[in-house]
């Protein structure tokens, strides 16, 4: 059960009473991303949530932040996505008030010192950095370009090294300001804590917070025809391919059908892609698929490590599985898949974290919050015919784009695989 309650400044407050647990987690999102930046102003999401952990008025250095949650045995910390950024902490539940005076103290009272700005800068090119040594995650990244290409969804959340190098302290300043509005965030509180007691609390801290403007809106993705394959020749063992389609939206009547879809083709040990391409064919070790859903676009992406000596075969390989899921999808396979994803979702509403993020992520998005158990029977009423006319509507190979990381020419032929 969810309660929220609104302040009179448009800030929402969502919670859900789990009185069976010790803790506690508070979850602040605000609903913006890489996507609501310009090409100039790539990264700036990502780089003011790094910048909040780094001083604030009562907490004025990291350190500080740090040992005021960690010296009460707390998690606290942060993530910036393509439509959300969301600040967190998890804490026993006595400790309750000063895990809230901790994240509010860091988003109404940044303190934005020069000087950490400055160190935080080369700290978040070296993760960039290392998320380029990845060539999964390289393999990820360039994925995404070729999905959304010349779009804020095509670019790595954090940005390049070349922009966030350019973003300086007034830039996050004013977009900080444009964003970072009441009416544009949800507080999400899961855990041993009754919901007026939250709201109480919330409203001493929050409730003074006020809109300097309107929060700008994204740009809206218009899918146009451009290039299908990506080759990153590197020197490494593998070749790390993401073969992708364009999928559905967040709020598409068939989400959930393309959700259950991906866990009959990837998700798992028993999904047709481990059962095929790893055990019975022995070409990959790791292979698995996802979705993702965004306001206006969606994907349903697999990926696999395989040698490159098995490149192609593996490519043709996935590529059959696809056209198989088109045709048939066996009563008995469809119910392991129906328990596999409500038996995940379930085992996750078992941590306050995982909680908070389910109601502070659709609270967000969608303004309307499904629970376990309406996610669950639309699961369950879904059925094979479903699923089969939904692959033939979206498997379809003009929608097909591939990117490879790995020893492999750049030139090499692989587009005219890409038929199904």
């Amino acid at each position: 059960m969810y309660q929220k309650t609104t302040l009179d400044n448009g800030l929402r407050l969502v919670t859900s009473t789990m009185p069976h647990t010790r803790s506690v987690c508070i979850s602040l999102f605000i609903g913006t991303g890489s996507r609501y930046e310009s090409d100039a102003e790539a990264g700036t999401s990502h780089f003011i949530e790094h910048v909040l952990f780094k001083g604030s008025a009562k907490y004025p250095s990291p350190g500080e932040i740090s040992a005021a949650i960690e010296g009460i045995g707390g998690i606290l910390n942060g993530g910036t996505d393509k439509e959300l950024t969301v600040y967190w902490c998890k804490v026993a539940q006595q400790h309750f008030a000063l895990a809230l005076d901790v994240l509010t103290d860091m988003l109404l009272h940044p303190r934005f010192d020069l000087e950490e700005i400055t160190k935080e800068r080369q700290v978040i090119i070296e993760e960039i950095n290392m998320c380029k040594d990845s060539p999964s995650q390289e393999a990820n990244m360039l994925i995404d370009g070729l999905l959304w290409p010349n779009h804020p969804l095509g670019r790595d959340v954090a940005g390049s090294r070349e922009s966030v190098a350019g973003i300086t302290r007034e830039a996050m300043l004013d977009y900080l300001d444009r964003q970072y509005q009441p009416d544009n965030t949800v507080v999400a509180i899961a855990g041993n804590i009754q919901h007026q007691e939250a709201v109480n609390a919330v409203s001493q801290v929050m409730d003074d917070w006020t809109s300097h403007k309107p929060h700008a809106s994204y740009s809206d993705y218009q899918p146009t025809l451009a290039q299908r394959v990506k080759i990153e020749k590197r020197d490494i063992e593998q070749s790390h391919l993401c073969l992708a389609l364009t999928g559905l939206p967040l709020l598409h009547p068939q989400r959930f059908k393309l959700d259950l879809l991906n866990t009959v083709l990837g998700q798992g040990m028993s999904s047709r892609l481990f059962t095929e391409i790893r055990d019975r064919l022995g070409l990959v070790y790791s292979i698995h698929s996802y979705v993702e859903h965004f306001l206006d676009s969606g994907s349903l992406t697999i990926y696999a490590g395989v040698d490159t000596r098995n490149l192609t075969t593996a490519i043709k390989a996935i590529l059959e599985q696809l056209n198989r899921i088109k045709e048939t999808v066996p009563e008995a396979e469809l119910s392991r898949a129906r328990e596999l994803s409500k038996g995940q979702l379930l085992l996750r509403m078992e941590d306050s974290h995982n909680v908070a993020g389910w109601m502070g992520g659709q609270e967000t998005l969608t303004r309307r919050i499904l629970t376990p158990e309406e996610v669950t029977a639309i699961i369950d009423a879904i059925t094979a015919e479903e699923l089969e006319k939904l692959a033939r509507e979206l498997i379809d190979g003009k929608r097909l784009r591939l990117a490879v990381v790995g020893p492999v020419a750049e030139d090499a032929p692989l587009e005219e695989l890409l038929k199904l």
